[in-house]
């Protein structure tokens, strides 16, 4: 029965390895849109901390498949700050991933798009990819993406952290 339904659960992860942010941004909007309720994400947007944990955790729930391929970080110190998520990886053929979230608050964003951006934004100017520059991973094997959220709404953005222009 696992073995089944495993591959409609990997999407995501398939996505975030090829680095398909378009499929990324379609699971994700599925599977909120489906799944998750109101009193998880938040009933005001000054329910901030809790909304994020809950998102937080459910994508770390999606990459626990990857533990023999990454070591999957939650909440440690990088740099200048304290990042959401990065993935380690184990063979030097694997591109690195930093994974940082943001809920949308309307009195600092106007829209999706510049939640998601300030979430970029964050990785870079706290140089969350201090710890994985130290263990010699080169910038273009780093990808960076940035997680908005509103409600059951879903906006996932990055790529190459060289990339500043789309930041």
């Amino acid at each position: 029965w696992f073995a089944q339904k495993r591959s409609e659960y990997n999407h995501f992860v398939e996505a975030l390895l090829s680095g398909n942010i378009e499929n990324m941004n379609a699971y994700m909007n599925k599977i909120a849109l489906t799944t998750f309720s109101y009193f998880d994400t938040g009933k005001k947007p000054s329910d901030q901390t809790e909304p994020e944990r809950f998102y937080h955790g459910f994508v770390l729930g999606l990459l626990v498949d990857l533990k023999n391929r990454y070591t999957i970080r939650s909440n440690r110190e990088s740099g200048y700050g304290r990042y959401d998520v990065v993935l380690h990886p184990v063979e030097k053929t694997d591109d690195a991933i930093i994974l940082e979230f943001k809920v949308h608050i309307p009195l600092k964003d106007k829209n999706l798009e510049d939640t998601v951006r300030a979430a970029l934004e964050q990785i870079v100017k706290k140089e969350y990819a201090a710890d994985l520059e130290e263990k010699k991973i080169p910038l273009d094997r780093i990808r960076i993406y940035g997680f908005a959220f509103r409600g059951k709404e879903v906006l996932i953005d990055g790529g190459c952290i060289l990339d500043f222009d789309r930041i």
